[in-house]
C-alpha cells in the first residue's frame, strides 16, 4: 500500500505554484512520499488594493496558516519576505532552504539599467522599501525619476514596461528566476543601491508544531547559513516595526576567506519613500551560533538604527 500523499498547501500565482512545485519535489525525495498541491486563494491574491492599505504581509499568509491549523493541509509554502515576524502559535518554520539571489531587478525599455533611465523616467514598484532607495539613489546621482506604485502579479508588472505605461519595473530577482524569466532582466542592482526585504529570495516552509515526524522530515531541507540570516534580517524588522512604520531593507550575508565562512555583515536601511533621508548601518560579528544570537544581532543593530534617527522618518514625528 503506497503512503498517503502529503498536502502543501499554496497560494495560485504562477510564482507561488513554481516555488511551491520545487519544494514539493524536494519534500517527496525526503520523505519518499507523493506531494500534491492543494491551492488555497489568499486575501491579498483577491484584493486590488496596495499592499500597504490591506496590511502589509500577513495578507497572502493568513488563509495558508488557517488551512494548516484545520488539518486541511499538512504543510504550505511561503515566501519569507511575506511572513509576519510574529511567530505563530501551534505552527513552525521547519525548513529554511537554501536561499536564491536575494537581489532586486530592474526590468526596463530598450534594455536600460538604472543608471541610464532617461530623465523623470517613470519606474514601477510597489514596495515603499524600494521607492525609498530609489529615490535616494537618484538624488545622490542628481537625476530624476518618479516612482509609481504599482501590484500585480509577475506578467502585470512586466505588462507596464512593455506597453510603454511604465520606463522599469523593479522586481525580485527571485521571483523572476522561479517562473523563468530572468533572462528579461535588463540590470541586476547591487545590494549597495537597494537593500532587499529582509528574508527576500528564501522561503518558509510552515506546518503544525505538533506533527513531530512532518517536523523532522521537512528539517532536512533546512540550510543553516540562510536560517541564520534570515534571523538576524526578522529581527531587525521586527525591532524597527517596534518604533518606526518607514520602509526597512536588511540583508545579512556571509563573509568568507576561500571556503571557510568567518563573520555575518548585516545590513538594514530606513527611509522615507522620497528617499529624502536615509538611515543606514552595518555591523558585522562572529557567525551566530544559536537562533538567540541571530536575533540579538538584529535587535542590536535595530537599537542603533533607532538611535540614528529611524523611529522619526515616518508616521512618528508630529506633523
Amino acid at each position: 500500500m503506497t503512503e498517503k500523499a502529503l498536502r502543501l498547501g499554496t497560494r495560485r500565482s504562477k510564482l507561488a505554484m513554481a516555488q511551491s512545485g520545487q519544494v514539493a519535489d524536494a519534500v517527496s525525495q525526503v520523505t519518499g512520499r507523493p506531494v500534491e498541491l492543494v491551492e488555497i486563494t489568499t486575501y491579498g491574491d483577491t484584493s486590488r488594493e496596495h499592499l500597504a492599505q490591506i496590511g502589509g504581509t500577513g495578507v497572502f499568509v493568513a488563509a495558508l496558516r488557517d488551512a494548516l491549523l484545520q488539518g486541511e493541509v499538512d504543510f504550505a509554502v511561503h515566501s519569507l519576505k511575506d511572513l509576519p515576524t510574529a511567530q505563530h502559535e501551534g505552527l513552525v518554520v521547519a525548513a529554511v532552504p537554501e536561499r536564491e539571489d536575494p537581489r532586486d531587478v530592474v526590468v526596463a525599455r530598450d534594455a536600460r539599467k538604472l543608471t541610464d533611465l532617461p530623465d523623470g523616467a517613470r519606474v514601477g514598484t510597489g514596495a515603499p522599501r524600494r521607492m525609498a532607495q530609489l529615490n535616494a539613489y537618484a538624488r545622490a546621482h542628481g537625476i530624476e525619476i518618479e516612482t509609481v506604485p504599482i501590484r500585480g502579479n509577475v506578467d502585470t508588472r512586466i505588462g507596464y514596461v512593455r506597453s510603454g505605461e511604465l520606463d522599469a519595473v523593479v522586481l525580485a530577482a527571485a521571483g523572476l528566476n522561479r517562473v523563468g524569466r530572468i533572462d528579461e532582466v535588463t540590470d541586476f542592482l547591487s545590494v549597495d543601491t537597494v537593500l532587499p526585504a529582509p528574508g527576500q529570495g528564501a522561503l518558509a516552509i510552515e506546518c503544525r508544531a505538533d506533527n513531530a515526524p512532518l517536523v523532522a522530515a521537512l528539517a532536512e531541507l533546512d540550510d543553516p547559513f540562510t536560517r541564520v540570516a534570515v534571523t538576524a534580517e526578522r529581527s531587525l524588522l521586527a525591532a524597527l516595526e517596534a518604533g518606526c512604520s518607514a520602509p526597512v531593507g536588511a540583508l545579512a550575508d556571509l563573509l568568507t576567506d576561500g571556503q571557510t565562512v568567518k563573520e555575518m555583515r548585516l545590513r538594514g536601511v530606513v527611509g522615507t519613500t522620497d528617499g529624502s533621508t536615509l538611515v543606514q548601518l552595518s555591523t558585522t560579528g562572529p557567525v551566530p551560533d544559536t537562533h538567540e544570537a541571530a536575533l540579538a544581532l538584529g535587535r542590536e543593530l535595530a537599537t542603533e538604527m533607532l538611535a540614528q534617527g529611524a523611529a522619526g522618518l515616518m508616521g512618528e514625528r508630529a506633523h
